[in-house]
């Protein structure tokens, strides 16, 4: 597929929280990545508002694991609260993923430039992404490399299918969707063979509204070359 790259990524814990269990101050994660944490992960190798990153498949490559720790939330009232998140453990994943140019970002017409964004997200991956990598939250640090997809043996590479009920797919936004408004979808996931190929997100059925937002403008008027940017800083200093 055009505009493909494909990673590894991997790590000691993650937690891809189940909104369920949040309501009584516990977390507890879900058996497999949502396609909107996976998202957040190939947006922090590269991303631009110019194009939009849509995640095709992932390979479970280890045995899913969880593992309970008694945490201390942080509350600016005070309070000694003890509550404890169920994380996985130990876990490896291979995904694969495409980018297309953002139809509802007319302002930014001008950078549609598909050979530059797919080489850059190329590198990108080579060097472990251009952002910290996180598996779901924050204290859950993570790493990429380069890999291709499939190779290896994976966990359930012999298991025929898992059906993981229905559970949270991800989010719409006003810049991707050009509606002035925030939405949550659903989906009903399902691994064959080790393996999630994920709907995309207008092929999902079960979106429920959560507010009102409006998307950023970006345009030439706002945006400053690398040379400006150097001429300010040297201003008023003395050369070597």
């Amino acid at each position: 597929m055009r505009n493909q790259i494909e990673f590894k990524v991997y790590g000691n814990y993650a937690l891809f929280t189940d909104p369920l269990t949040k309501l009584g101050g516990e977390k507890f994660s879900y058996q497999v990545p949502t396609y909107q944490a996976l998202k957040g992960i190939v947006e922090s190798i590269y991303w631009k508002p110019t194009i939009i990153w849509i995640v095709d498949e992932v390979r479970i490559v280890k045995p899913i694991q969880t593992e309970s720790k008694g945490m201390r939330p942080i509350e600016y009232n005070g309070g000694n609260t003890l509550a404890y998140y169920t994380y996985l453990k130990d876990v490896c994943y291979q995904v694969k993923a495409h980018f297309r140019f953002n139809p509802h970002r007319e302002d930014l017409a001008y950078d549609r430039n598909e050979h530059k964004h797919h080489n850059i997200a190329k590198r990108a991956v080579n060097v472990g992404g251009r952002r910290d990598i996180f598996l779901g939250t924050r204290e859950c640090q993570a790493y990429v490399e380069p890999c291709l997809f499939g190779e290896g043996e994976g966990a359930y590479d012999k298991v025929p299918e898992i059906d993981f009920g229905t559970m949270v797919h991800g989010m719409n936004y006003p810049d991707e969707t050009g509606r002035n408004e925030r939405e949550v979808r659903l989906w009903r996931a399902k691994m064959n063979n080790g393996i999630i190929r994920f709907d995309r997100p207008e092929e999902c059925t079960l979106v429920r509204s959560i507010g009102e937002g409006t998307s950023k403008v970006f345009h030439t008027d706002n945006m400053k070359s690398v040379d400006e940017l150097y001429d300010e800083w040297f201003e008023g200093r003395d050369t070597v």
